[in-house]
């Protein structure tokens, strides 16, 4: 019985990777492609995936680039 005696194991988002997944589909792609990795590893990012860090930290980066424009 997985879990009986303690609770399972959820990832946590941060706020960034939640205002991430709020965006569209088209939106995502060019965000994943600013920071040069695939939608598909960019939304396990969002999930709270492990992925390697340089690609975490690029579209961390991507996603501040693009609050700045909105300002």
């Amino acid at each position: 019985m997985r879990g009986f005696l303690q609770p399972s194991i959820r990832p946590s988002a941060s706020d960034i990777q939640t205002a991430f997944r709020a965006y569209a589909r088209g939106r995502r792609t060019k965000l994943a492609k600013l920071a040069q990795t695939t939608l598909v590893k960019a939304d396990q990012w969002a999930r709270g995936d492990a992925i390697s860090s340089d690609i975490a930290v690029a579209l961390e980066n991507a996603l501040k680039t693009l609050k700045a424009k909105k300002k």
